[in-house]
């Protein structure tokens, strides 16, 4: 999905960090007042659904 010029890359496998658990990126759910936007993750070890910011998306690595 495009959000102003930034693309959410729903579907990717990212992990926190480094070394920490992986995560499935879902649908935007809204954006922030400072134009980040919060999206929808699924973290895949526990099948926790929560939100996480685009910006902190971006900055963690795919996972292998």
């Amino acid at each position: 999905m495009q959000t102003n010029a930034q693309t959410i890359p729903t579907g990717s496998i990212r992990t926190f960090g480094e070394y920490g658990v992986s995560y499935v990126v879902g649908e935007p759910e809204r954006q922030l007042p400072n134009g980040d936007w919060l999206v929808n993750i699924q973290v895949i070890e526990s099948g926790e659904k929560t939100q996480y910011k685009l910006s902190k998306i971006n900055q963690d690595p795919k996972a292998h």
